[in-house]
């Protein structure tokens, strides 16, 4: 890749009637964020602009395109994704701001898959106005792993400067998971997880803690066996791959104690059990990052935020941390290519007696 090459960075609405906009506007309002990439907005100008009045923001230049082909670099993009008049409902859930919201993510979704951006960041949907007979998934992670994940698996991350929480399972019912936990799915999730802190974060050696399901890791079976019969022999699993993972520890001591400070990655059971502290840590600058998948994508911790929504009062520095984020993770990756790309040769020397040194990477000869 070339030093001067700018990243392109498709940006994705999310739902019109909450914060995406203001977070996406204050963002793209600091003009250093031109010279380190090329943003895309994916969305409607005209929706933006009403944004930009009723927030009583500085104006903001955008170069309206109706396709990523004109794209320009040193400039902010705005794809128009939506042809008819959209009505902007501030702090409402409604079913014509799901659509909008859908139509960005389905054309930014493509232009990835076609490489005509490089990196997506999304801005928060609503889970519910979204659904339709073309979205029938609980979130981003699932849409994007069906779409774009090429028979991979993904893993949602929740992370900052000081803190990384994947999860085993993610956005069911609480009911269902102790059914979800299998010993198979910990073993994926974590080599999904090792992966990406060496890939993605350029972490050598990393540390994994994982935590258990059950209050106390279950007391040796007092309260519950998962430990034992799953979780357990899982770790062990994993460590005969050389990922370092540790536990399982009791998740109510663990944060609170800044025991999460010593591993370079913590694995959750279920959704809250790793989100609601760390939002708890991290919600100002915290990111969602989707990790496992060919393609880079990330998301401010937090949701639509409705009940802000057009008061001038989101903080977009998760946003920017997830802007950020992406950028860092391209160039990670494409340090970690390269480094993989050229291996030294395996030599080894004849113990035939005349020192002819043999290249097991030739091929063989007739």
């Amino acid at each position: 890749m070339e030093q001067d090459y700018k990243i392109k960075v498709g940006i994705t609405q999310g739902d019109i009637n909450g914060v995406g906009y203001e977070v996406i506007l204050k963002t793209l309002s600091d003009p250093r964020i031109t010279e380190m990439c090329t943003p895309v907005v994916y969305g409607s100008s005209k929706v933006a602009a009403y944004h930009r009045k009723a927030l009583d923001l500085p104006t903001i230049n955008f170069n309206i395109i109706t396709n990523a082909e004109q794209i320009s670099d040193m400039k902010l993009n705005m794809i128009n994704c939506i042809d008819e008049e959209v009505k902007v409902e501030l702090s409402r859930p409604t079913a014509q701001a799901g659509e909008a919201a859908y139509r960005a993510l389905e054309s930014a979704t493509n232009d990835l898959e076609n490489g005509l951006i490089d990196v997506l960041v999304t801005a928060p949907i609503n889970k519910h106005t979204i659904q339709s007979d073309k979205f029938e998934f609980p979130g981003h992670t699932e849409y994007l792993e069906k779409k774009l994940g090429k028979g991979k698996k993904s893993l949602m991350i929740l992370l900052n400067d000081i803190l990384r929480v994947a999860l085993v399972t993610g956005h069911i019912p609480l009911s269902e998971v102790p059914s979800r936990i299998t010993k198979s799915d910990i073993v994926q999730k974590l080599r999904i997880f090792n992966h990406c802190l060496k890939q993605d974060f350029g972490i050598v050696k990393p540390r994994i803690a994982v935590l258990s399901l059950n209050p106390h890791a279950g007391e040796d079976g007092l309260l519950g066996n998962e430990e034992k019969e799953i979780i357990i022999p899982a770790l062990k699993e994993a460590e005969e791959m050389d990922i370092l993972c540790f536990g399982p520890y009791a998740a109510d001591g663990f944060f609170g104690s800044g025991h999460f400070s010593k591993f370079d990655g913590v694995l959750a059971m279920y959704h809250d059990q790793g989100l609601a502290p760390f939002k708890t840590l991290a919600m100002e600058d915290g990111v969602n990052y989707t990790a496992g998948l060919p393609f880079i994508r990330t998301s401010p911790a937090h949701g639509t935020a409705y009940d802000i929504a057009g008061e001038n009062k989101a903080s977009e520095e998760s946003f920017r941390h997830a802007l950020y984020l992406a950028l860092d993770v391209f160039a990670c990756r494409n340090n970690y290519r390269q480094m993989k790309a050229n291996p030294l040769r395996r030599q080894y020397f004849d113990k035939s007696g005349d020192n002819e040194v043999l290249d097991l990477n030739a091929p063989e000869k007739e």
